[in-house]
């Protein structure tokens, strides 16, 4: 993992949030966020950011496949690096809330890496 030095500028942003969008076709063996809704729920996030976390420095980005399409719709929040699934605007409240503006986990929601899946 890659640590901040010394001499680096500030970061941009406090919350950077990254949301899986991919589009896959309907068929793919994996499936894909964007088929869950993860484009009208990012969109919902940016927007609730905005009101509910307008003190902070957040920002809410989309993304492409962030490759764990099975758990989708998708999420990584940095400087944490802690990913989350979510399903519905009650999830992305959730995370916002807890989260974003509290530095808790949402437990239920996160997505906990299997090593064994990034061995050679």
């Amino acid at each position: 993992m890659t640590r901040s030095l010394p001499d680096d500028p500030p970061p941009l942003y406090e919350v950077h949030v990254f949301c899986c969008v991919n589009e896959r076709p309907p068929t793919h063996r994996r499936g894909c966020c964007s088929e869950k809704g993860s484009r009208n729920l990012a969109d919902y996030m940016c927007r609730l950011a905005m009101v509910t976390a307008a003190d902070r420095r957040i920002r809410i980005n989309l993304a492409g496949c962030l490759n764990v399409c099975e758990q989708g719709p998708t999420m990584v929040i940095y400087p944490e690096g802690v990913w989350y699934h979510y399903e519905d605007e009650t999830d992305i409240e959730e995370i916002l809330e807890r989260h974003v503006k509290r530095g808790q986990r949402v437990q239920r929601l996160l997505i906990v890496p299997d090593p064994a899946r990034w061995k050679a």
